[in-house]
């Protein structure tokens, strides 16, 4: 799935200065102090450097850490991990296998039921993209994640 994600000069130029701390600096962003922790709407996560597709907001749960957390990737392949021992303890590190963008860490402390897995992302790591834009952004073929309806026909009278 990485083929084709990859990071670029230009990719790294538009960053901001906090994406470019967590993804190229292995960064970590505030608790409860950034752009998706809370978020709840029906979409895709993918990598803010080179727009590979990370995780489905199908996978999303409240943690109660305030970061973004996912039971799981969107694709096996889309992330790799790494042993991180910079802060004195063993943590797993996950990042990107297209562009090699630090995203958090996984942990195992997720839900049983959901394979016991909490992957601990920044949102800084990610782009959101609504399931409503998703064949507009490139990214259609992840709309039957979410089923075969018409989501913006939703709760109409036919």
């Amino acid at each position: 799935m990485a083929h084709g994600y990859s990071k670029t000069p230009e990719a790294l130029s538009r960053l901001t200065d906090s994406q470019f701390r967590v993804t190229q600096k292995d960064g970590t962003e505030p608790a409860f102090r950034n752009e998706y922790w809370n978020n709840h709407e029906a979409g895709i996560y993918v990598d803010v450097v080179s727009g590979q597709p990370l995780f489905s907001s199908l996978d999303k749960y409240d943690s109660g850490t305030g970061w973004p957390s996912f039971t799981r990737p969107i694709a096996a392949d889309s992330v790799r991990t790494e042993t991180d021992r910079s802060l004195g303890t063993t943590r797993t590190e996950v990042r990107s296998t297209g562009a090699d963008s630090h995203l958090g860490h996984v942990f195992d402390d997720g839900p049983a039921d959901a394979g016991g897995q909490r992957y601990c992302m920044n949102s800084a790591a990610l782009r959101f993209v609504p399931l409503s834009e998703l064949e507009a952004q490139g990214y259609g073929r992840y709309r039957s994640l979410f089923g075969t309806d018409d989501t913006s026909r939703e709760g109409r009278t036919p």
